[in-house]
């Protein structure tokens, strides 16, 4: 389920990011403003990269939950094992 959640993320985080990265690509080649261009398409990929490894105050309950639940697997599979 969390990775649906994640998945459901990042796709909300490309839609900011993929048209600021598409308007850089066209300021850095087509008109040549290459200041702007590529400040856009490193915007475009921090905010990639943010969302993949910021841990936000939204995102604690979460991280938590999977925790919680992989200490719970790992102690239910060592004690059929024994």
């Amino acid at each position: 389920m969390a990775g649906v959640i994640d998945t459901i993320k990042l796709a909300a985080v490309l839609v900011l990011a993929l048209p600021a990265a598409l308007a850089g690509l066209e300021l850095l080649l087509v008109r040549g403003e290459t200041a702007v261009g590529a400040i856009l398409i490193g915007l475009a990929v921090a905010l990639v990269l943010v969302k993949r490894w910021l841990t936000l105050p939204s995102d604690v309950p979460a991280v938590v939950a999977k925790r919680i639940a992989g200490a719970v697997r790992s102690d239910g599979e060592e004690t059929t094992e024994k």
